[in-house]
C-alpha cells in the first residue's frame, strides 16, 4: 500500500460536488478520503487508522462495507458511522482537511487546484482534540493527545 497525508484549507461549498471532483480524478483502484484535520492528531494518528482499516477487512472484521468509511470509523475510533462523520467528515464551509491518498498517482496539482496545499493543518491542537475527543485530563498525563488516539483505534479492534 502507498499512503500519502496531504495536508490542505479551504471552502467546501457542496459536500457532494467535493466528492464528485474527487471521484472524477482518481482511478477506480485509488482511495482519495478527505477528513477534518481538526480533528486529526498528527499523520501517525491517520496511519495507524489507516493500517487498521486494511487489518479489519483482511479479517472480516470491518465495521462498514466501504474501506473509505472504514478509514474513517477507525481514523475516528468509534464504531458508529453517523458519530464518525461528525468528528471527521466533510461540512460546508472552511475547513482544513487532511487528505489521505492509498495507491494514487500524485493528484496534489488537482487537489492543489480544488484547495490550498498547507501540512500545517496536519499540527495537532491538543486542547482543541481533547474537547472534540472527549480526553481527560488524567489520560493527558499519561501520553500525548496522538496516543492517545492510537490506543482508542487498537482498542476497536479488541472490544466487542
Amino acid at each position: 500500500m502507498d499512503l500519502k497525508i496531504i495536508g490542505l484549507k479551504g471552502k467546501i461549498d457542496s459536500v457532494s460536488d467535493t466528492l464528485n471532483q474527487l471521484n472524477s480524478i482518481k482511478k477506480d483502484s485509488e482511495i482519495i478520503q478527505l477528513l477534518n484535520a481538526d480533528a486529526v492528531a498528527g499523520k501517525r494518528h491517520i496511519e495507524h487508522g489507516v493500517n487498521q482499516a486494511f487489518l479489519a477487512f483482511d479479517r472480516d472484521e470491518n465495521l462498514a462495507n466501504d474501506l473509505s468509511v472504514e478509514i474513517c470509523l477507525r481514523c475516528s475510533a468509534q464504531r458508529q458511522i453517523s458519530k464518525a462523520f461528525d468528528l471527521l467528515g466533510l461540512k460546508e464551509g472552511p475547513m482544513n482537511l487532511c487528505a489521505v491518498l492509498i495507491d494514487c498517482d500524485d493528484y496534489t496539482s488537482q487537489l492543489s487546484s480544488l484547495f490550498t496545499l498547507d501540512d500545517d493543518v496536519l499540527t495537532p491542537d491538543a486542547g482543541k482534540l481533547k474537547e472534540i475527543y472527549d480526553i481527560s485530563d488524567d489520560e493527558l498525563e499519561i501520553i500525548d493527545v496522538e496516543n492517545v488516539l492510537i490506543d482508542r483505534i487498537s482498542k476497536l479492534v479488541v472490544d466487542y
